[in-house]
């Protein structure tokens, strides 16, 4: 019978992968900012992701993916409030969390759909599948999205989240974290990434942050916290911009 993983057996993986992508770079190869697709630490990533070449298809239908997905008559103010959704208001730090949308030129991506997911302040998700001993939030289920406007720019309010334990070994705890969701003009554009919160000590344990090996495109994960974005006796603000090409560009999960 094999043993449990440990969290020491996990980040002695982490600090291999590291050192050998540091080696790699000091000796002429070129920055990652895309974790590989089989980071062995990322127990289940390494078990899930595709090791054949993408097939293209030539689909008659494909005309129907050319139209924007939703149209501003679609998205109403509530749904980037997420502690305005439900009778009461939720349980936990309240915060806004804005930014912009820019492509490699930094230039702003306007109007465009930005969806989030998250977990409660507890660290539990409103899905059946999630069921760790956690309260759920009957005032919040942690879900929200917007356009961005003419500046690119995006905004939330919502509830900071709290972290959660998964399986990927023993005692192994995520960050806490939301999930972004941006479509371009059809959903087979679609791309998913995540936000992090500064400062948070689970960071050097977490195997899916840490598939990210280059230090910078690491950072580029991390929310800032601005004081500006505060609201008086209200809520804390949190600037996160997302680059969706070049050498600047925020990860994205599928990889490229």
């Amino acid at each position: 019978m094999t043993e449990p993983l440990t969290q020491a057996d996990i980040g002695a993986e982490i600090a291999q992968a590291h050192d050998a992508y540091a080696k790699a770079v000091a000796g002429g190869a070129p920055v990652r900012h895309h974790p590989d697709r089989g980071y062995a630490p990322y127990r289940s990533g390494a078990l899930r992701h595709p090791r054949h070449p993408l097939v293209g298809l030539d689909d008659p239908e494909a005309v129907e993916l050319s139209g924007p997905v939703f149209g501003v008559t679609d998205v109403t103010e509530l749904d980037s409030d997420l502690t305005r959704q439900h009778q009461g208001a939720p349980l936990g730090e309240r915060i806004t969390v804005t930014g912009r949308v820019l492509d490699r030129a930094g230039r702003p991506v306007r109007h465009q759909l930005v969806e989030l997911w998250q977990a409660n302040a507890s660290g539990r998700y409103a899905h059946q599948r999630d069921q760790h001993p956690a309260p759920l939030d009957p005032n919040f289920t942690g879900v929200g999205r917007c356009l961005t406007d003419d500046r690119g720019e995006y905004a939330f309010t919502t509830v900071r989240p709290g972290a959660y334990p998964w399986r990927n070994h023993t005692n192994a705890w995520r960050p806490a974290h939301i999930h972004f969701s941006l479509f371009g003009t059809a959903f087979s554009q679609r791309l998913v990434t995540q936000m992090y919160f500064p400062g948070d000590p689970l960071f050097p344990h977490d195997p899916i942050l840490q598939s990210v090996t280059d230090d910078a495109a690491r950072e580029r994960l991390v929310a800032a916290y601005d004081h500006e974005l505060s609201t008086p006796e209200w809520s804390l603000g949190y600037r996160w911009d997302i680059v969706l090409d070049g050498p600047a560009a925020t990860w994205i999960e599928e990889g490229r």
